[in-house]
């Protein structure tokens, strides 16, 4: 028997599975982000910083205005309980997960490494240096080593760019590991310096591996297709069916259909989590990064949102249709509309560029979307908000956001 689901169904299931069914603490906490954390299992990193850098907006949508700095504390500094690697791209995951990646390091260093015949093979005299700074002198940031090869007798391999290359392969590798960042400057150490020893075991096999990412891939988003899952942690299709053949017959995975989900007119099998529940409290309005896992894989945003997204950051500005950066908005459980913001901290003003509607009927959410847009001032310290005129959501929003100047 399967099981089918309506597309509502679906949307609270993922917001339940995905934190969102928590009503916001007063004051959010370490705790809180922990439970963030759990609930969506890794975060991504991305530099884009014209509003808020991204992995600080997936704990916004959940927890509302909270310390950014507690944020900084858990996951960028040493010793910590969570540490970088390409989980799903550049992302962090728990400090005790990194052995469950040693089937992705391994399948790295098979493809570029010492035995690959390219580029680490023809810079092993780089390799090594690093490798041997690293040794003896503990974590570093780049400048650090560079600076000491400045001062320092160089070879003719030497080459700057040669260095910070070798750091990016043998990050791959699992060989050296991020020991937090100062700004948004890495520090790196080789594994041992970084991981604690209890998490430096003998990785499970790779199937036992991608076996516990899609449980918990399917245990992140409460229902989703195959494809949802290997997206979740880049895996490929063909190791997330087998492991999710194996989550079927464990009682962990439950075959169903969800309205819309279809392919030629027939339904595509999707899986819910055995433990999966609906949202019962939903929030008024959320501002979403769009690489919060609610959105990241724009398949899944389409099929469950009815929702196309795409970054116009390297759009030239006059062919933009939505704006630079523009973060889909969340309100009532469903995504209603995309607004693109900036922080003008010179002037402490919020700037509204963009705004607008899914569709007619998303102005309902108009209250609740202003709210939020405040809110996000106020957690970026900024005194003042600013609307523009472009966008089919910009007049109704400075008319809620009384006392918005336009621009």
């Amino acid at each position: 028997m399967v099981d089918s689901l309506s597309r509502r169904q679906a949307q609270l299931i993922t917001l339940a599975a995905q934190g969102f069914n928590r009503r916001r603490p007063q004051s959010p906490s370490a705790r809180h982000l922990h439970g963030v954390m759990r609930d969506i299992g890794v975060l991504q990193i991305d530099s884009v910083n014209v509003f808020s850098r991204s992995h600080y907006m997936p704990m916004f949508a959940r927890l509302g205005a909270y310390d950014t700095s507690l944020l900084d504390t858990l996951i960028f500094s040493a010793d910590g309980d969570y540490v970088e690697y390409w989980a799903h791209v550049a992302t962090l995951i728990p400090v005790a997960d990194w052995s469950l990646w040693g089937f992705r390091m391994a399948a790295n260093r098979a493809k570029y490494g010492e035995g690959a015949g390219g580029w680490v093979s023809e810079n092993a005299a780089t390799m090594q240096w690093v490798r041997d700074e690293l040794a003896a002198r503990g974590p570093l940031r780049p400048a650090e080593i560079e600076d000491d090869a400045h001062q320092g007798a160089r070879g003719p391999w030497w080459d700057w760019n040669r260095v910070k290359r070798a750091l990016e392969y043998m990050f791959l590798f699992g060989e050296v590991a991020v020991a937090g960042r100062r700004g948004f400057e890495r520090r790196y150490g080789l594994a041992q310096q970084v991981i604690p020893a209890q998490h430096l075991t003998a990785p499970p096999s790779r199937a036992d591996a991608i076996r516990e990412l899609m449980g918990r891939a399917l245990a992140s988003y409460g229902v989703a297709t195959t494809a949802d899952l290997a997206d979740y942690y880049r895996v490929s299709i063909a190791d997330a069916t087998r492991a999710l053949a194996d989550l079927r017959d464990a009682g962990v995975a439950l075959p169903v259909h969800v309205e819309g989900w279809t392919r030629g007119g027939k339904h595509v099998l999707a899986w819910r989590h055995r433990d999966a529940i609906a949202a019962r409290n939903v929030p008024p309005a959320a501002l979403l990064t769009p690489f919060d896992p609610l959105v990241w894989f724009r398949d899944r945003a389409a099929r469950l949102y009815d929702f196309e997204y795409r970054i116009e950051i390297y759009t030239p500005a006059p062919k933009r249709q939505f704006g630079y950066y523009s973060l889909p908005i969340l309100a009532d459980g469903d995504v209603v509309g995309r607004v693109d913001l900036k922080a003008d901290r010179s002037r402490s003003i919020l700037l509204v560029q963009s705004a607008w509607w899914e569709d007619a009927t998303s102005a309902r959410h108009t209250e609740a979307v202003a709210a939020e847009l405040r809110l996000a001032a106020r957690w970026q310290g900024l005194e003042t908000i600013s609307v523009s005129t472009w966008g089919s959501a910009t007049n109704d929003l400075h008319g809620a956001l009384h006392g918005a100047a336009r621009h």
